[in-house]
């Protein structure tokens, strides 16, 4: 019974601490946003879809060395994946690579 009650409690621990989590690296990207360190994503596909069109797949916004980066995963017309690294100060793409799918 004792173990039950263990077991329990740390499934409770474990679910209670994801939703945190998650919305740590939202309140954290939103308060880069909010301090002028990074441009909204909306400005960033607005600069990058002339050179770069297609779907958006995935967004990450890490930061990298002191940098902020959005990794930007996206599929072109013609079926290409397409991961750009963009500066999330200047919208500047700074690596890319395109997998054919």
């Amino acid at each position: 019974m004792k173990r039950i009650y263990l077991l329990t409690i740390t499934a409770v621990i474990l679910l209670a601490s994801g939703p945190i989590h998650a919305g740590s690296d939202h309140e954290r990207a939103r308060k880069a946003v909010e301090f002028g360190q990074v441009l909204p994503l909306q400005d960033i596909l607005q600069k990058i879809s002339k050179d770069y069109p297609g779907q958006v797949l995935e967004v990450e916004l890490d930061q990298e060395k002191g940098t902020w980066i959005y990794e930007i995963k996206q599929l072109s017309s013609n079926g290409t994946i397409l991961k750009l690294d963009v500066d999330a100060k200047t919208g500047q793409v700074l690596k890319q690579k395109s997998k054919k799918k």
